[in-house]
């Protein structure tokens, strides 16, 4: 039966059939998760450490009062002698297809076989060697190391487990491989407690900033017609700072990062300020670095760019895509199928947005989050990585800013204006990810508008749907429990809440995850491009002779130490690889109608409706990137933004909009 039923229109078996099978797929909360069962309950992060082979593997319980967290899917293994849950079960319904599992086994096979890994045994003998030179990190991105045979464990087979297979069996001696922000407050300060973090004024002045904008406007002038904007992490990451430092090859610093709108719509950036907090009897450091033409200052301006860059992929990499994205979306997966029946028609609606999620999360809690994995070992938090998340989502999330409009206008990205095109003016009008994403945000709500419209003909229906309303309360209050007392949930009494809520979620788990994936190995494959840790403190924060005249004679040595070791470099580079892929399976958004939608004919020609607006966007994009005046997406070297462009071609293609976050 495709036809889609609300729970108030049925009566008798239908009825009773819905809520036994409802009550069915939540189970009882009880004994450990078969691969055959179909149960979706609630569980804390409490499976990310490993305390019993190691108990420096132990980590945090992420979920609850003291390290809030989205729930994720209950398995019910059991509990390590430490307190840890030991494999992962996901709702066989939630399960990679056949082809799926294919596609991520032979595309880790071609990551390998195109990315750049350096030699396994110096990488095993020393995890911590860097690249001599910079022309080696060019020889390995297109040369590739000779391989020795493998006989590695841990990390290397763990990351490239079929890699290592298969190369083993070919006999093969070769291997190849969102958070700015406008500024309208200054000076700048710090909000942290200076008795314990230091004097919470900026060392970025009014002097500095004018130095760098001479000519064109004073600051005041700068913030009152909306020319500044700044990358924050002073106050997010300086808390850190001290515990990343006890941990061996990683350093941190809080960070802002200053830029200028300058007439071509482009950023230029005029300050970097790194602080250490007083830590070990010293007092707080800061030092600010500026663009420069003497040597010095360039070689410092890049080391400070290098730490910056470190705190934007961490960031981007916990926050923005895991949190955002994947963490955030599994108690909607699980709300649907708790309390939308399967024939109701937001579940039918949703069902799509929500393929293979389930399962890239558990692959993730087992390989990438957890303690001593890929985040841990690559990434600067180290093994504080996946507490950054918590942090984040204590201090940031909010569903109501995970609307795109609303996240623009929460940014100063953008103001409410009717008089513009989809009611926003963009601060910055050539801003990619802003101006492509409002056209698909409002084609997706344009269609689940339609869609809303035909099965809830008036706000009543919404307010008496007894499984929507329990759906959006248990989301609430189970799924995103540490957040249930918040003002900003939106209420679910209309149709209008019920579009907003619905777009939403849709916009995530398709524009928003791709804009933040798929282009993951395009822009940051070559990692000084966007290195992913920083493993040395700045050459002028309390520096030794020896160290200062090293950074004198070699500052280009300075800069390789503090880059990503090789073993982290290649493990980094495969990676994104392997999560920048389309598989040939790969349902894009707006491309194949669901069965359920075809079988009533207002749905299906909305559908089609939905279908041309895309296509047309598709153009749109192009024409875009072809327009010289758009100095962000045209230009030499300047690679295309085609993030969402809704359709692709199977592989790493940086491009195309899936229904789900299905990698």
């Amino acid at each position: 039966m495709e036809q889609s039923f609300f729970a108030i229109t049925n009566t008798g078996r239908i009825e009773r059939f819905r809520g036994e099978e409802l009550e069915h797929l939540r189970g009882n909360g009880q004994g450990e998760r078969k691969s055959f069962e179909r149960i979706y309950d609630y569980d804390v992060y409490n499976d990310l450490g490993d305390p019993d082979s190691n108990i420096e593997l132990k980590r945090p319980v992420l979920g609850g009062t003291q390290h809030p967290y989205p729930r994720r899917c209950r398995t019910g293994r059991p509990r390590s002698k430490t307190g840890k849950s030991s494999t992962v079960y996901v709702p066989r319904d939630e399960s990679f297809s056949e082809v799926k599992q294919l596609s991520f086994q032979a595309k880790t096979l071609y990551s390998g076989l195109h990315a750049l890994v350096p030699s396994l045994s110096t990488a095993i003998v020393d995890r911590n060697l860097g690249f001599p030179v910079f022309s080696a990190i060019d020889d390995l991105f297109n040369e590739g190391l000779s391989l020795p045979p493998l006989r590695a464990k841990g990390l290397l087979r763990s990351v490239l487990p079929r890699l290592v297979r298969v190369i083993k069996d070919a006999e093969a001696d070769i291997l190849r491989f969102e958070t700015l922000q406008q500024w309208t407050e200054w000076p700048l300060k710090s909000k942290l407690d200076p008795d314990i973090y230091g004097p919470p004024e900026s060392a970025i002045t009014t002097d500095i900033i004018e130095q760098e904008i001479k000519g064109f406007m004073t600051v005041e002038e700068a913030i009152k017609q909306k020319k500044l904007f700044i990358l924050d992490y002073h106050d997010f990451l300086l808390p850190l700072v001290e515990q990343v430092r006890e941990l061996e090859g990683t350093t941190l610093y809080g960070s802002r990062t200053l830029f200028f709108l300058t007439i071509d719509g482009t950023l230029r950036p005029l300050a970097i300020e790194l602080t250490r907090p007083p830590i070990d009897g010293k007092p707080q450091w800061r030092q600010v670095y500026t663009p420069s033409w003497h040597s010095t200052a360039v070689w410092l301006w890049r080391l400070a760019k290098a730490h910056v860059l470190a705190h934007d992929s961490g960031y981007h990499q916990l926050v923005t895509h895991w949190l955002r994205t994947h963490c955030a979306t599994e108690p909607y997966i699980i709300a649907t199928n708790r309390q939308l029946s399967a024939m109701h028609p937001i579940h039918r609606l949703l069902h799509p947005h929500f393929r293979y999620t389930m399962e890239i999360n558990a692959l993730a809690r087992a390989a990438l989050i957890n303690a001593n994995g890929i985040i841990e070992s690559c990434f600067t938090p180290g093994k504080l990585s996946i507490l950054v998340s918590s942090i984040a989502y204590d201090q940031h999330w909010q569903f109501n800013l995970q609307a795109l409009p609303a996240d623009l206008i929460h940014r100063g990205m953008a103001v409410e204006d009717p008089d513009s095109p989809h009611g926003l003016k963009l601060t910055i009008e050539d801003y990619p990810y802003a101006s492509d994403g409002l056209i698909l945000w409002d084609a997706i709500k344009g269609w689940v508008t339609d869609y809303v419209n035909h099965y809830y003909s008036e706000s009543s229906l919404v307010e008496s749907d007894k499984e929507l309303q329990a759906w959006w309360e248990e989301i609430r209050t189970v799924g995103h429990a540490d957040k249930k007392d918040e003002p900003w949930w939106p209420v679910l009494k209309t149709k209008e809440d019920l579009v907003e809520i619905v777009t939403t979620i849709v916009w995530i788990t398709s524009g928003h995850h791709a804009a933040v994936n798929f282009g993951q190995y395009p822009y940051a494959g070559y990692f000084p491009n966007r290195p992913t840790i920083a493993r040395n403190n700045m050459p002028t924060e309390d520096p030794s002779d020896p160290e200062w005249e090293l950074f004198l004679e070699k500052p280009e040595v300075t800069l390789l130490k503090c880059f990503p070791s090789q073993i982290q470099a290649t493990t980094v580079m495969t990676v994104l690889d392997i999560l920048s892929s389309h598989s040939p399976d790969e349902e894009y958004l707006g491309q194949t109608i669901e069965p359920a939608w075809a079988e009533e004919p207002m749905i299906k020609a909305s559908f089609e409706k939905f279908k041309g607006k895309l296509m047309e966007f598709e153009g749109i994009i192009d024409g875009r990137n072809a327009d010289r005046t758009l100095r962000n997406r045209n230009g030499a070297g300047i690679v295309p933004y085609e993030l969402l462009k809704p359709t692709s071609e199977s592989g790493v293609t940086a491009r195309g909009v899936p229904y789900s976050i299905s990698i």
